[in-house]
């Protein structure tokens, strides 16, 4: 679709230079969506792995709860959650990746950190649980940030998607059109400048 401009030779010239602009801008962009699918499609994968990973670590957890639950009384168990003094510091904070700010969690255990409850009422396979589940938290949060990253690098390619398209499909051939156009009237305009001036040099002759 052609622009709507005067065809002068300045505009011919802004023309040309938002051209050059135009298409830096768009290689610059092709770049950046590039570097952006390779960043996004490793992050994918190691996000996988690392959900695969949690899920099964988490699915042996849930078996010795099972396990727990089964050897102990109800109340029992209950009790024993209850006056647990188990902590966990969560650190939040946040990581540059090329213009996104990705979130990155730091996760603590206190070292004198106790269960909190007695273990004369109860049983080694509740502690197995306990320490199954800590033991996977980190990893958790480890994949909250990449599954994180996965939806930021993905808004932002997409984003940046467009903006190549636009440029590609859109700018750039509006502006070569207008100043194919704007040209091709120029050069119109300079032979029938050109056709006028012979005549006139032929009245001037024929006088």
């Amino acid at each position: 679709m052609r622009l709507r401009a005067n065809p002068n030779r300045m505009q011919l010239l802004r023309l040309k230079r938002r051209l050059v602009l135009a298409k830096r801008g768009h290689k610059l962009l092709k770049d950046k969506q590039e570097e952006l699918m390779r960043r996004f499609l490793g992050l994918v994968h190691r996000a996988r792995a690392l959900r695969e990973e949690v899920e099964a670590e988490l699915a042996v957890a849930y078996r010795a709860f099972v396990s727990a639950r089964f050897e102990m009384d109800g109340s029992a168990m209950e009790a024993a959650l209850a006056f647990s003094q188990r902590v966990v510091e969560l650190h939040a904070d946040r990581e540059q990746v090329m213009n996104l700010k990705v979130p990155k969690f730091t996760v603590e255990f206190p070292a004198d950190a106790e269960f909190g409850y007695g273990f004369h009422e109860t049983t080694a396979e509740l502690d197995r649980a306990l320490e199954l589940y800590a033991a996977v938290i980190p990893k958790l949060m480890t994949l909250a940030e990449q599954e994180k990253g996965v939806q930021l690098l993905a808004a932002e390619l997409e984003k940046t998607r467009r903006r190549v398209n636009a440029l590609e499909h859109i700018l750039v051939p509006s502006l070569e059109e207008t100043i194919r156009f704007i040209s091709d009237r120029l050069s119109e305009l300079e032979r029938e400048t050109a056709t006028r001036l012979m005549k006139v040099k032929e009245m001037v002759r024929a006088h």
